[in-house]
């Protein structure tokens, strides 16, 4: 069956010779079709009934246009009043006055058949509806993570730093530290991201710092209510994974 008249048919036209109908109603494949293009139709019906649909960015057009075979250009339409004549048509989509515009050369307008412009019409919903969804989708799906606690960390003597922490969670539990460093660079060396106990009798190194931010995977098993304190350290090249004792910035997660 022709993608045309099966268009036609689910937009409600009369479309189709008794033969063609007769075949829809007949044939399993093309039923279902129909009945999925009618739902499409009535979705976009109903979208435009609570408010005016969103123009599709002009990639759109010309991608309808090179499947189809048609010309991509944009057409220049004319609009009239209710009499035929043409309108001034103001830059904003306000009529200006009755008549044809002054020295406008106006282009010739390109009819398309009826059946492919059904079909065009149709594609133009179907891309309407999936920027519809995904915009909804964006707007009301659970954020994949969430912050749970932050820290400001000020620069320790010695230093001109600034930065910030922040906890993050997963919906699956996981967690990950997000650390944010401006200046505090080593002239040699490397920075390095620990958690500490506030008394600090323990610490947990997480990793070095690379630029002026990074994200730290956490264990499963560390109490970060235990280790609440971020520190950022300057190390050397020295081959000792122990602390150095030269800390750049240093906060306390409000867990």
């Amino acid at each position: 069956m022709d993608d045309d008249v099966l268009s036609l048919l689910a937009l409600g036209e009369d479309a189709g010779s008794d033969a063609e109908r007769a075949h829809v109603a007949a044939c399993a494949r093309c039923t279902d079709e129909l009945a999925q293009l009618r739902e499409l139709v009535g979705v976009a019906r109903a979208a435009q009934a609570d408010g005016p649909l969103v123009a599709p960015a002009p990639h759109v057009w010309e991608r309808v246009a090179a499947e189809l075979g048609l010309d991509a250009t944009p057409v220049a339409t004319v609009p009239t009043d209710d009499a035929g004549a043409p309108r001034t048509v103001a830059p904003g989509g306000g009529t200006v006055a009755a008549g044809p515009a002054p020295d406008a050369e106006l282009a010739p307008v390109v009819p398309l058949r009826p059946r492919r412009w059904a079909w065009v019409a149709g594609a133009a919903a179907a891309g309407v509806l999936v920027g519809g969804v995904g915009a909804w989708w964006t707007a009301t799906r659970e954020p994949a993570t969430t912050v749970v606690a932050r820290a400001t960390l000020d620069a320790l003597p010695g230093w001109q730093a600034q930065g910030t922490a922040e906890l993050e969670t997963a919906p699956d539990g996981s967690r990950v530290l997000v650390v944010d460093v401006a200046d505090g660079a080593t002239d040699a060396g490397y920075r390095e991201v620990w958690l500490l106990r506030p008394d600090v009798s323990g610490l947990v190194s997480l990793g070095p710092l690379t630029g002026t931010s990074g994200r730290f995977a956490l264990p499963d098993d560390l109490d970060v209510g235990e280790f609440p304190v971020v520190d950022v350290s300057s190390e050397p090249l020295d081959g000792d994974p122990a602390h150095s004792g030269d800390s750049i910035v240093r906060g306390t997660l409000d867990v």
